[in-house]
């Protein structure tokens, strides 16, 4: 009747009944659509603390059941077969933010009592939002000054809008959506900015503009007339002569052997390391059962050797800002390239929160894992994570998990080739940037058992090296021998 956002669907069906009473009334059948407002004392309005906070920023306080009732009474002795039955506050429905035209609706224009309430509350609105314009504010500020005090009032009615007590809650640099932000939230918080700013904003503000801070520099552009600061120099994006090399400006890695960083990786090679040994012994692999020397025991693997990630199963989530229920639910492979990615980054002297809204590219290589296999195995995969599984162990999301996190706007592209995919990688990374589809590329790739089936079908085709070593062009050569790792590089022109 008065507009409930989120509610459409409730709308649509409600708006059929209201049909079916009248319908059956023209026929001289009984019938009759009630049309309520909130009922106090329980129920749905009362479920959680989120709810109740959204219904007390409403001009729509509950009704005393008490009342209801016997308004329920009159209405079935009356001869209306469609009524509507609510407790509105007049004067906070005019000052609402979005609502300054409110008493132009029918239901408001017919009564001329409320009318008079909801257009004193528009006013009212209008006063508040003139004392406090933020355009006249800003206009003595440095630049800095007008984002700071921006973002902080993006904040504050983020908060306001989520329930929150205290502002420190909402991130200057956090996702709207990773805040809790939904459709129905997304359009109250850009009723509440119109507010505070005057402006006639999008419904699609949050969406569009994904963090407070980037909010705010969108406001500032809107209130003082200028425009954003342009991209930084590595988001220019240029067409490259097809001749013109490109650099590797920055690497990270993990490898078996301890080799968590590329100088670490380069001592165990230079000297001679060996990085093969046991299987691990924190996957809830079945380890006695899992060996057998015959070669044709089924669900069994004839070598009990292998290079090994063995700190894959450590991940810092909030870090990331991640929780770490979807933590759980993340491919280890996930979690790797973000941590290498990072490093990456930071070891070619780049900030990597800088990088937010560049075009930069991902281009990782990578294969199922067998991850959300082996939660099934392990009766994990329904303990609170469920919504994340699809997204925590779909291969196409390891470059997409990147992207997202770091806010990259360039292709991001995962490549299978089995055992080519990093240098496939690579090559499409190399395409990328000298096409100019990109500015910055990571490319790399990333291997991680997270169930021993390689081995299994491996030792079927007797394709397994028996002590888990490779011995390429060798005559001793007796088979492949399986081994994790997680790389990244960091690739721009050369110029």
């Amino acid at each position: 009747t008065l507009g409930g956002p989120g509610q459409g669907n409730y709308a649509a069906a409600n708006a059929y009944l209201d049909a079916l009473a009248e319908n059956r009334r023209s026929r001289g059948l009984a019938g009759l659509a009630v049309a309520w407002g909130l009922w106090g004392g329980g129920g749905l309005a009362d479920s959680n603390e989120a709810i109740r906070s959204r219904m007390r920023r409403v001009p729509m306080p509950a009704m005393d059941p008490q009342l209801a009732v016997r308004a329920l009474g009159e209405s079935l002795d009356g001869q209306d077969p469609v009524v509507t039955v609510m407790d509105v506050d007049w004067e906070q429905l005019g000052s609402a933010p979005g609502t300054a035209d409110v008493h132009e609706m029918p239901l408001v224009r017919d009564l001329p009592e409320i009318r008079q309430l909801a257009v004193a509350g528009a006013r009212a609105q209008g006063a508040a939002r003139s004392d406090g314009e933020l355009a006249s504010r800003l206009a003595g500020m440095a630049r800095a000054e007008q984002d700071r005090v921006l973002t902080d009032v993006v904040r504050a009615e983020a908060a306001a809008v989520l329930g929150h007590s205290s502002v420190d809650m909402v991130q200057a640099r956090q996702a709207f959506r990773d805040l809790g932000f939904d459709s129905l939230t997304a359009v109250e918080l850009r009723n509440q900015m119109n507010a505070a700013t005057g402006l006639r904003l999008p419904a699609t503000l949050v969406f569009d503009y994904p963090t407070p801070v980037v909010l705010a520099e969108f406001l500032r552009g809107q209130l003082t007339g200028e425009q954003a600061e342009t991209a930084p120099p590595s988001a220019a994006v240029v067409v490259a002569p097809t001749d013109e090399p490109l650099a590797i400006v920055g690497m990270a890695c993990r490898f078996p052997g301890g080799a968590g960083s590329p100088e670490e990786f380069w001592e165990l090679l230079s000297s001679g390391g060996d990085a093969v040994g046991g299987f691990p012994t924190d996957r809830g692999w079945d380890l006695e059962g899992f060996y057998d020397p015959d070669r044709e025991s089924e669900g069994t693997s004839y070598t009990r050797s292998g290079a090994f990630l063995r700190d894959a199963t450590e991940f810092d989530a909030g870090f990331f800002g991640i929780s770490p229920r979807e933590a759980l639910a993340m491919d280890p492979q996930q979690r790797l390239l973000l941590e290498t990615s990072w490093e990456a980054l930071e070891r070619a002297g780049i900030d990597p929160k800088a990088l937010k809204g560049s075009p930069t590219g991902v281009f990782a290589g990578g294969f199922g894992s067998g991850y959300a296999i082996g939660m099934a195995l392990t009766g994990q995969d329904g303990a609170g994570v469920e919504g994340h599984l699809m997204t925590g162990n779909s291969t196409s999301v390891l470059s997409g998990r990147i992207s997202y996190v770091l806010g990259l706007e360039g292709p991001a592209v995962t490549v299978d080739t089995a055992c080519s995919s990093s240098l496939v990688a690579l090559h499409l990374a190399a395409q990328a940037v000298r096409s100019g589809e990109c500015s910055l590329a990571l490319a790399g790739g990333v291997t991680v058992m997270a169930t021993p089936f390689s081995f299994v079908e491996f030792s079927r085709q007797q394709g397994l090296s028996v002590d888990g070593r490779c011995r390429a062009f060798s005559e001793d050569a007796d088979g492949t021998g399986w081994a994790e790792g997680a790389g990244m590089l960091v690739v721009e022109r050369l110029s």
